[in-house]
């Protein structure tokens, strides 16, 4: 299983998943962390400057986490098959740990005003 969370600040958990850039990306392998890495992003392929229709850096992963994403994100992601869960947790093992352990709180998806460009 892959994991993506997003964390802007390359420490914690971030919102606005939309806007952001870089992800730390989990491999699981046997409900164990294997791998862990960061992956950056062009803002062209941010997913709110980016087609929902082209192929996309993530589209491997299985679940992305964030502090934040509208509904069309959640739309967009579960078209893909890729499971999106909004959580107030902002410490990144400490949410994967709550992942693997089947009690990651998921959070109703905040909604956000911003202006499209």
């Amino acid at each position: 299983m892959k994991v993506a969370i997003t964390s802007q600040n390359r420490k914690s958990i971030t919102g606005h998943a939309g806007k952001c850039r870089k992800f730390w990306i989990f491999d699981i392998e046997n409900n164990e962390v294997a791998n862990k890495e960061l992956l950056e992003l062009p803002i062209e392929q941010s997913f709110h400057s980016s087609s929902p229709f082209t192929p996309h850096p993530l589209d491997s992963i299985n679940v992305l986490i964030t502090g934040g994403m509208g509904n069309g994100l959640v739309q967009r992601l579960a078209a893909k098959g890729i499971q999106g869960i909004v959580t107030s947790e902002i410490d990144l093992d400490q949410a994967i740990s709550a992942l693997l352990a089947g009690t990651l709180k998921h959070e109703a998806d905040k909604p956000h005003e911003h202006h499209h460009s």
